[in-house]
């Protein structure tokens, strides 16, 4: 299956190219990029001044990342080149292109991880109870879409996971099923993968009390991440992975319904022409005499 890209490609392109626009004259900006969960990029020169670029980002659950540190990581990991936020966008990093980084392509990677980097805060927070031989009774409530929510609860032997999504379709949930159980039977290949549950309509056990949505279109996926999922060497792994979980669910869902619907198109015109190579071809009624005359028999 294929894996989306953690960072914003497109980000990632326009950056790259104004910052080796090695001594060229600086062109205006003033580009909005959509992200997954209704994320909004927004790239410009702020009052005007080609020589900064300035890179915002909006995220509607934003205020939920910001009850667990993300305010702080964002601190730490872009430092210097943070700037009061744009209006109606949430963090803002702003550069001189005419001075920029030593580490050019190192710093155009954290700019296009900014989505990334915002979401990673409640999971280095658990991470780090759960490290700590803790057990809260807090969970983490973060409402990434509308009407969907991420729960992340930390216990003494792991930190639980939880997605709840929305199925726009009934043949949605029907695939989303059989995606669910091939994680399962990829567990058995690998020791080291992390158990993954999903229930359909109820919510888990883990989420009683927590006011948490009951309908026929809700689906709850259900990750148990025991510490060897993240700790020094595999925790940027598993955020990374597991961040993008619901969006690449529901992408390999449409995915599935187009080749779908491409194998029913390419079977129902082999049915077509079949049919027309057993349909009976009209007989000629025309008849001719012995001399070479022709006549239509009524």
């Amino acid at each position: 299956m294929i894996l989306l890209e953690t960072q914003n490609r497109v980000i990632e392109d326009i950056l790259r190219q104004r910052f080796d626009n090695k001594g060229g004259k600086h062109e205006g900006i003033d580009i909005t990029v959509a992200d997954f969960d209704g994320v909004l990029f927004h790239l410009s020169n702020p009052d005007g001044d080609k020589s900064k670029l300035r890179v915002s980002i909006s995220l509607k659950f934003y205020d939920d990342l910001k009850k667990h540190g993300a305010e702080g990581l964002i601190q730490k990991i872009y430092g210097e080149y943070i700037v009061t936020p744009e209006s109606t966008y949430d963090v803002s990093v702003q550069f001189d292109l005419d001075n920029l980084p030593a580490n050019k392509e190192e710093w155009i990677k954290k700019v296009s991880y900014l989505k990334r980097n915002c979401f990673a805060s409640v999971f280095h927070k658990y991470f780090d109870i759960q490290a700590e031989n803790k057990s809260v009774k807090e969970t983490a409530i973060i409402h990434y879409r509308e009407q969907e929510t991420m729960y992340v609860a930390a216990q003494k032997d792991r930190v639980t996971v939880i997605f709840s999504t929305l199925f726009t379709d009934d043949d949605d949930i029907i695939i989303g099923k059989v995606f669910m159980q091939e994680f399962k039977e990829g567990r058995r290949g690998s020791t080291t993968a992390p158990q993954v549950l999903f229930s359909h309509r109820e919510p888990p056990l883990e989420l009683k009390g927590q006011d948490a949505l009951v309908a026929d279109n809700v689906g709850y996926i259900t990750f148990v991440l025991f510490p060897r999922h993240f700790d020094k060497n595999s925790r940027d792994n598993t955020i990374d992975l597991i961040h993008t979980f619901r969006d690449y669910l529901h992408y390999h869902i449409k995915c599935s319904k187009a080749y779908l619907h491409s194998r029913m198109r390419a079977r129902t015109t082999a049915f077509l022409q079949v049919l027309n190579r057993a349909r009976p071809e009209k007989k000629d009624q025309q008849k001719k005499t012995f001399s070479g005359r022709t006549f239509v028999k009524n």
